[in-house]
């Protein structure tokens, strides 16, 4: 494809956008003692050689009392002006532009980090955090104005292009002085739409005094709240109607979502491509200002056809930026087929969950840009053989960087098809995006002059022959029964009936096109609590069995919650007709049935069944590794890496496969 629409410059205010592609805020926790970092200048920085057009930076606090977590920018903080400056020079050097995100949280947060009041212009707690907001005064409301204006002149100070005020969007504390699902006050700023309006005008008039008539300012605001009493497209059209008529700002930047549906926000897969955009194209059509559409925009394809549509006039990108920040560049240069897509899978949000950096399921360089991004992976000293034993994530990723690299690599995979266990999710329904974790890495491989053996399992005779082993053969499930509950057990006689021909695990169910005869009903026993169950679950119910998910936990999928998709997983199976047991053990399995025991009251109960699969983790195959461990020779490295290490996560075995393809004879 031809991106005429992608690469055509635009103006903001009195300046140029090289090209249509805006990299969106998003939180890193690359923040220290609230300013921004080396690693910051070296995550946008990437972004920027990699064809961004404009960038906004995080959000950053405009007032102490918005700080979820202490990894959070102060931008009223004078101390911001040298960060800026050190950021503004070093993404201007790549043709990028780059503006502050001032914003303010307002009930949708708590007080745990900075043991402050949360403020809110209403007592209306979040339905996430639930805690009771103190209402604003007209004191403490001049004293939030006072701090976005002095993040827009720090940021005018640090060499910034614009502002991009936000605070409108996703529920945040502007959004909820404008929506009367939370603004109830009886004084100037409730009541009409104009006295709703009254702070972000202060504000907005407050940022363009301070930036002058040079610097970009623009809004992020909601272009649908998807709340019941929240306010609709028709009617942010209008707040950005009234917005642009002060005549105080250069483009409007729209998204959805308030924390009642974060799904609207940043949606798990499967969500369609560009679905926020119906909604965009009602705010856009009400102003002249540019737009930028947000919205599951995957590939720089989706991003052209969406201008051409006239959806927006700006192609707004996070994630797909997160995965790969060469993106625009490999648009620009005819590469398109080889960006690396966001899946969908929310590992970035999941690692900030976690209080951990920015992160993605298969780009091991997004945050760590300054020792494993674009231009960083040293050439082989020599051309040595190297083995890398299983094709799942984690050996894929490390014959693509050790071939990268330069050396003669073999890749060695028993089955007859590589992905590993990524490619048995991406045969369900709702996991499917993650086939390309799997097409990316051997479309890479492909490039490459390594050798695939598929169908074979080398012996240790074998691989003498080679310079180095890299060892990456994966995990098998559990089938035992047994939980955590019980680890005296666990190594020991399985759970009665487990063993029986009416009894399965995750590989019998996901690692073939067809599924074993289960019989109409199915109980899932899960003790993991993580998206492995609730996959599962999902693909059964599909394929229309009638499942009963069982758990020994208080909630089904609790980790889930990481991801933000706990809700729209959980309805998504509730819709499908699956049920749940919580608080229950299995204590054996019978031909027409389970037993279950409740954890507190330990009364029993059988839940007929034509069959059971266990969800219950994996144990390491190892043995292998053990093998040439115990006859190495000095100078051969032999390496294990991904789930043979220990059963995780697709993110750590392709971090992995990337550091151990890395350190070979480094």
């Amino acid at each position: 494809m031809t991106f005429k629409r992608l690469f055509e410059p635009m103006r903001l205010g009195k300046q140029e956008a090289r090209n249509r592609i805006w990299m969106t805020a998003h939180a890193t926790l690359l923040v220290k003692d609230h300013l921004f970092t080396d690693a910051h200048i070296a995550y946008y920085v990437e972004r920027a050689k990699g064809g961004v057009g404009v960038i906004t930076m995080e959000a950053m606090a405009a007032h102490p009392t918005t700080q979820p977590y202490k990894g959070k920018a102060f931008a009223f903080d004078r101390r911001m002006v040298e960060q800026y400056r050190k950021i503004a020079d070093a993404v201007h050097a790549h043709g990028a532009k780059i503006l502050a995100q001032p914003w303010h949280r307002g009930r949708q947060t708590n007080s745990v980090s900075n043991g402050l009041p949360v403020w809110a212009p209403s007592a209306v707690p979040c339905a996430v955090y639930r805690e009771m907001p103190h209402v604003m005064d007209e004191g403490e409301i001049a004293e939030l104005v006072h701090g976005y204006r002095l993040s827009a002149r720090y940021a005018r100070e640090g060499g910034l292009d614009g502002i991009e005020m936000h605070g409108m969007a996703h529920g945040y504390m502007l959004g909820q002085f404008l929506s009367p699902a939370t603004n109830h006050r009886t004084d100037r700023y409730g009541g009409s739409i104009e006295n709703r309006l009254r702070i972000v005008m202060e504000i907005l008039e407050a940022t363009r005094e301070e930036a002058g008539p040079d610097l970009i300012v623009g809004v992020r605001l909601n272009s649908d709240d998807g709340m019941e009493g929240g306010l609709g497209p028709d009617e942010w059209a209008d707040i950005a109607r009234r917005i642009e008529a002060t005549g105080l700002i250069d483009y409007v930047s729209c998204s959805q979502g308030t924390y009642l549906n974060r799904m609207l926000i940043y949606p798990t897969s499967p969500e369609t491509h560009g679905y926020q955009l119906p909604a965009t194209r009602i705010v856009k059509r009400a102003i002249g200002l540019p737009v930028v559409g947000v919205g599951r925009i995957v590939t720089p394809e989706e991003g052209e056809r969406f201008l051409a549509e006239g959806d927006c006039d700006f192609i707004g990108v996070s994630r797909a930026l997160i995965a790969d920040p060469m993106w625009g560049e490999k648009a620009r240069t005819g590469r398109s087929h080889q960006v690396r897509r966001c899946v969908g899978a929310n590992w970035c949000m999941e690692s900030i969950f976690a209080q951990a950096p920015i992160a993605c399921i298969h780009n091991p360089a997004a945050g760590n840009e300054r020792e494993l991004g674009e231009g960083t992976l040293a050439p082989a000293s020599a051309r040595r053989r190297v083995a890398v034993v299983g094709g799942g994530p984690a050996g894929l990723q490390a014959a693509v960087t050790a071939a990268r690299r330069g050396f003669d690599v073999t890749l060695f995979e028993k089955r007859d098809a590589l992905g590993g266990q990524i490619a048995w999710w991406g045969r369900t329904a709702i996991r499917k995006e993650l086939n390309f974790v799997v097409e990316f890495l051997v479309a890479r491989l492909g490039e490459t002059d390594a050798r695939v053996e598929l169908g074979r399992a080398p012996t240790a005779d074998e691989l003498d022959a080679f310079d180095a082993v890299i060892v990456a053969t994966g995990s098998t499930p559990l089938r035992h029964g047994w939980t955590p509950l019980r680890p005296q057990r666990w190594n020991g006689p399985s759970v009665p009936g487990a063993d029986r021909a009416n009894v399965f695990a995750l590989d019998d169910v996901l690692a073939t096109e067809t599924l074993p005869a289960l019989g109409r009903t199915v109980t899932l026993y899960d003790s993991l609590g993580g998206r492995q169950g609730a996959v599962v679950a999902d693909h059964l119910a599909d394929k229309g069995h009638k499942v009963t998910f069982v758990t020994p936990l208080g909630q089904a999928m609790p980790n889930l919650a990481a991801s933000r998709d706990w809700g729209k997983v959980y309805g998504r199976l509730r819709r499908m007709g699956v049920g749940f047991v919580t608080d229950h053990e299995l204590v054996s399995v019978g031909p027409d049935g389970a037993t279950l025991r409740d954890l507190y009251t330990k009364a029993e109960q059988i839940l007929a069944g034509d069959s059971v699969v266990l969800v219950l983790g994996s144990k390491a195959e190892d043995g292998l590794f053990q093998t040439l461990k115990a006859r190495a020779k000095p100078g051969r490295p032999v390496t294990m890496i991904g789930d043979c290490v220990a059963p995780r996560r697709a993110s750590d075995a392709i971090r992995e496969g990337e550091l151990a393809a890395r350190a070979l004879f480094a």
